[in-house]
């Protein structure tokens, strides 16, 4: 099995303006159990063993812990008292509807946010979009799944609606490995990054319908693609086997 390992003891990454920035082994571990999940080399269903897990990325018993416990959090796994940890089972129904809930969340969070977001947050957006411009140039679907975390939310963070501030963020949780996992389907980065320019335009120029409908559109688009994220996802996990 192939297994993207996390650094032991943590890593050091550069930041935008080139400090050096100390990333948690937890969260090393995290991304990588997150990435083998989504694709496909651990099966839903499947029980995880937390020593095997130490073992294949070389750490302690802390970080594995508590990567499964964020990975719960997500809805990712789940984890059974007296029965071990096991890969999240949700099919591609359960994952539609998940979705279309998320879609109505963004829509109303970038609808509020286009009438009272503070400047600070406005280029706080233009950054973040730029930043995924430069992922998608580059073709880096990984670089460009943070950088659109950060953009979604910035527009949660704006709403001035702290219930539909948590709500959002908790549903992003959950969702983001199957929207990480879509930014693989071709073309996917070049169209979301256009789908994230309209909604920031519209949001900077105070026009909630728009941005409404932008930002909701944006996450109905991966309902609609499902077809074709099934297809990636059974391909990347034929190509692990």
């Amino acid at each position: 099995m192939n297994v993207i390992r996390a650094t032991p003891e943590g890593s050091d990454n550069l930041d935008d303006g080139g400090a050096m920035v100390r990333i948690p082994e937890s969260q090393r571990v995290r991304d990588a159990l997150e990435n083998a999940i989504v694709e496909g080399l651990h099966r839903p269903g499947e029980r995880l063993d937390p020593a095997r897990l130490e073992q294949e990325f070389g750490c302690s018993r802390t970080p594995v812990r508590e990567a499964l416990q964020a990975l719960e959090r997500s809805g990712l796994v789940q984890i059974r008292p007296k029965q071990g940890t096991y890969v999240t089972e949700l099919s591609i129904s359960e994952l539609a509807e998940r979705f279309e809930v998320m879609a109505e969340l963004e829509g109303m969070a970038a609808r509020l946010s286009s009438r009272q977001i503070e400047l600070e947050a406005l280029v706080a957006l233009d950054e973040a979009v730029r930043e995924c411009e430069k992922h998608a140039l580059a073709g880096d679907a990984d670089g460009y799944y943070y950088a659109n975390a950060r953009f979604h939310g910035i527009v949660y963070d704006s709403c001035g609606n702290e219930y539909l501030r948590q709500q959002a963020h908790a549903l992003k949780r959950a969702l983001q490995p199957y929207r990480r996992l879509q930014l693989r389907v071709p073309d996917r980065m070049r169209r979301s990054l256009a789908e994230h320019w309209r909604i920031a335009e519209a949001v900077r120029a105070g026009d909630a319908e728009t941005a409404e409908d932008a930002a909701r559109d944006h996450v109905l688009v991966q309902v609609r693609e499902f077809s074709q994220l099934v297809r990636t996802w059974r391909h990347l996990s034929a190509s692990s086997e």
